[in-house]
């Protein structure tokens, strides 16, 4: 890879690193969890970064929030890790690594980029979700069954998922034919 493409690739990182952190504060609240935009940019940076340069865009944005830049919806520092909502934020690693990789192994059309997307969620739901009720029962001591789990951090928020997939999908195939024209080597 030539030092201009990596500079570039870099460049993409960091971008989607910030675009993730100020996801992070817009958000519609809800009782327990707030629905955010971190996971539209994180799922569009695999979806246009590819699982390698997309997963290091995330893995910027959760190593600058755990050494305490403010980039998480309640702040940032390693005390983070201990707050039930962490657990969807650990997940936005695999989740964009896993969306890249599916993506780029089909022909790159709507229906692949949402399927690809869609599985990302599921990702970010079958980590996030058991985390949350581990930290909820266990650290902080609060009874929190299972379809309460479900009731308050996964219907809620599964629409706003879905309609974050779609439109992941129509953005990532009108902004891939244009950075293709200066396309960096995944």
């Amino acid at each position: 890879m030539s030092n201009n493409n990596r500079l570039y690739s870099l460049l993409l990182c960091s971008l989607f690193a910030a675009l993730c952190a100020i996801g992070a504060f817009i958000k519609v609240p809800l009782a327990w969890l707030p629905i955010t935009l971190q996971t539209f940019f994180s799922t569009l940076a695999g979806l246009l970064l590819g699982e390698k340069w997309g997963s290091f865009s995330i893995c910027l944005y959760l190593v600058l929030g755990l050494i305490g830049f403010p980039v998480f919806t309640q702040g940032g520092g390693l005390g983070y890790v201990l707050k039930p909502s962490f657990g969807f934020l650990l997940a936005l690693l695999p989740a964009t690594f896993l969306t890249g990789f599916v993506y780029r192994r089909t022909k790159q059309r709507f229906s692949s980029a949402f399927c690809a997307s869609l599985l990302g969620m599921f990702v970010i739901y079958a980590i996030g979700l058991p985390y949350f009720y581990l930290i909820t029962n266990f650290y902080l001591g609060q009874t929190l069954t299972v379809p309460a789990l479900f009731a308050a951090c996964f219907l809620p928020t599964l629409p706003g998922d879905v309609l974050k997939c779609v439109v992941c999908a129509l953005v990532s195939t009108r902004l891939a034919p244009i950075l293709s024209g200066t396309r960096f080597h995944v």
